[in-house]
């Protein structure tokens, strides 16, 4: 039989047992590591492709297309298109083999991933940065092809790119670990949840293979709804190594035969796997690179005793987006909520809120400006390691006979936009506020230093992870007498806060937009 009338998936398996020798001229087998999680849960096994030279996997596929460039093809050199992982590999690739490389990415490419593209590829490489995304880079790419004649290497929807992918599977599979119960495998175009799930089932053919999508860039799923690729209207950019508009239309055709099913995830599940890899394996993964632990978590419950596998498949990530990530509601832990709730405006009631409905609970925003004579509304996002504890909340809120909204996931919460009054003001106080970052520290200080001496007019907290928490407090006096005598007696440091005083006054005035 001809290998053109073969099977895809036949031929996809016979592919990456020639992709075995050829992929290791170019990099060296990936740790394959347990992560333990805390109480009950699956028996996770991470394939670290963030542990080879490229901190992603994509080097696997882009070596193995280029092994097989003719004498007159590499003379010709290569062109491809990548928001960056697969640049990295061609890259890698060009500087190895001595073939010219032209490289399009996209203008908003992570810095990171430019700099390790140059450092991979040297001389041999040139990166053209072009449009505001990978399909407008793709574009450009297969332009430069017509016109110069160069060979494009696809980042996913090439035979021979999903069968050097397909080869981590092969580590999975030799390093004695397996079988396993499932693997969870993330999806951009394909390209290596195509060849990987292809090798597993070959050998484990009980294996449960999971395709793990992002919910704002779910290309397969609408490609399994359709019958065939289709492109998707708009892209989330989270996790922008798995940005793509639209399966492949290979990986499209392995991926029905061989995925069990496919699952999407949310940008905060994402968040919180990133987090759980640190914690576990002290390894920083790129969004893309946690998405199918991300599924792992959600389904915990349902895996408990089984023996999973997942790919931490890439850690290229910006150090900016790396704090952004950590900050957030998704990262802080298994569980938040963000409420918005009414409190009469008068001293105590904020204090009387959170010794009643949010009693216990961990409080990783705080957000508040006076904007009312008669009521108030602080908006609290709370998290917890125990969902059931912070699904309660609504319970507590109503039993109290409080009015309230949720706000999760709302914007003028995610950019900090909290209003202020200043006609709503008698004699205000602003206070910088460090407080050491564990339970009941900053309810000891607004007890013992705050409480009946004046009302809020303004709270901005967010936890920042670090052992110290930071607030910045507006306080609110009858009278200046009042304000003065707070402001003199006021102790710079006190039981559980290291330091508190008082601001500028020209931040003082930027508050009350003077």
């Amino acid at each position: 039989m001809e290998q053109d009338d073969m099977p895809l998936t036949r031929r996809l398996r016979q592919e990456i047992l020639f992709a075995r020798e050829r992929v290791q001229r170019f990099g060296r087998a990936t740790p394959l590591e347990r992560l333990v999680l805390p109480g009950p849960g699956p028996e996770i096994w991470v394939k670290r492709e963030d542990a080879c030279a490229i901190k992603a996997y994509k080097w696997r596929g882009a070596a193995n297309r280029m092994a097989v460039l003719t004498a007159e093809e590499r003379a010709r050199g290569v062109v491809t298109a990548s928001a960056g992982n697969h640049a990295q590999g061609v890259a890698l690739a060009a500087r190895q083999l001595g073939v010219k490389a032209r490289i399009y990415m996209p203008r908003s490419s992570p810095v990171v991933k430019q700099q390790a593209v140059r450092h991979h590829g040297g001389e041999w490489v040139e990166i053209m940065l072009t449009g505001d995304s990978y399909d407008e880079a793709v574009v450009a790419a297969r332009q430069d092809e017509a016109a110069r004649g160069a060979i494009y290497i696809h980042a996913y929807d090439d035979l021979r790119v999903m069968a050097g992918q397909g080869t981590l599977a092969d580590e999975v599979v030799l390093s004695g670990e397996g079988p396993f119960d499932a693997a969870f495998l993330q999806i951009g175009g394909g390209g290596m949840a195509a060849g990987v799930s292809c090798w597993l089932q070959t050998y484990w053919p009980g294996i449960e293979l999971v395709g793990v999508e992002g919910e704002g860039q779910a290309s397969m799923k609408a490609a399994f709804a359709a019958g065939q690729p289709v492109a998707l209207e708009e892209v989330d950019l989270f996790c922008d190594g798995t940005a793509v508009r639209q399966a492949g239309q290979l990986p499209f055709e392995v991926c029905r035969e061989t995925l069990t099913r496919l699952v999407t995830v949310s940008n905060a599940e994402v968040s919180q796997a990133m987090r759980v890899l640190w914690e576990g394996l002290r390894a920083v993964s790129e969004p893309s690179g946690a998405m199918g632990l991300a599924a792992v978590l959600r389904e915990r419950e349902k895996w408990i005793g089984k023996r999973v596998l997942v790919v931490l498949c890439g850690a290229n990530i910006d150090f900016q987006q790396l704090g952004v990530i950590a900050q957030s509601t998704g990262a802080g832990a298994l569980s938040a909520r963000t409420v918005r709730v009414r409190i009469p405006e008068r001293p105590g009631a904020m204090l009387a809120l959170l010794d009643g409905c949010f009693a216990g609970l961990n409080i990783a925003d705080f957000q508040y400006g006076k904007s009312d004579r008669d009521e108030a509304w602080p908006v609290f996002t709370v998290t917890g390691s125990d969902p059931a504890s912070v699904a309660a909340l609504p319970q507590r809120l109503d039993a109290a006979g409080m009015a309230w909204q949720d706000l999760s996931g709302a914007v003028d919460v995610q950019f900090r936009a909290i209003p202020l009054r200043e006609e709503l003001l008698a004699f205000p106080l602003f206070l910088r506020l460090d407080f050491y970052e564990r339970a009941g520290a900053l309810h000891d200080f607004l007890d013992t230093v705050i409480r009946g001496r004046a009302s809020f007019c303004y709270f901005n907290y967010r936890q920042s992870g670090e052992r110290i928490g930071r607030a910045l407090i507006g306080l609110d006096f009858d009278d200046a007498a009042s304000r003065e005598a707070f402001r003199d007696t006021l102790p710079v440091r006190g039981p559980g806060y290291r330091q508190c005083r008082p601001v500028e006054e020209d931040v003082t005035r930027r508050l009350m937009g003077r």
